[in-house]
């Protein structure tokens, strides 16, 4: 009977469940260059987020994100992407080595790859083709008041 079991729960898929690590707001600058992204808590299987970035006072991107636990699907997560308003982009969430949250669309141009983890304070996100290459990275810390 326990061989069983474990059997079964060695078939059983991983389940995805919400970042709540990436709750808050989180900044990186360099120089008068500067990118921030804040997401909301959890709630009822989603999370909201929005991303900008811009050099001094000038706004040069921004992105209205989401997190979705799939209502049909409680075994299937989707990140949505919406840059400056564009209609929004699906990325299915993968399971990974743990590190962290994985979410991908093969057929997107750019990006195929959405990657965020914690490292520490820091919240780490990467962005890059199916196959990791053409990577984008930027590393938040807690968004000072």
């Amino acid at each position: 009977m326990l061989l069983m079991m474990a059997a079964i729960l060695a078939a059983t898929p991983p389940k995805p469940a919400l970042p709540v690590w990436m709750a808050g707001c989180w900044e990186r600058s360099d120089g008068v260059n500067w990118t921030e992204e804040c997401w909301t808590d959890p709630r009822a299987g989603l999370m909201m987020g929005n991303g900008s970035s811009g050099t001094g006072e000038k706004l040069g991107n921004w992105e209205a994100m989401q997190i979705e636990i799939d209502p049909a699907d409680p075994a299937g997560m989707t990140f949505y992407a919406s840059p400056k308003g564009a209609p929004r982009t699906a990325f299915k969430w993968v399971s990974n080595d743990g590190k962290g949250v994985t979410f991908v669309n093969e057929g997107h141009d750019y990006p195929q790859r959405i990657h965020y983890w914690r490292e520490g304070m820091a919240l780490n996100a990467e962005t890059s083709l199916i196959d990791g290459s053409s990577a984008q990275r930027w590393r938040y810390m807690p968004k000072s008041e």
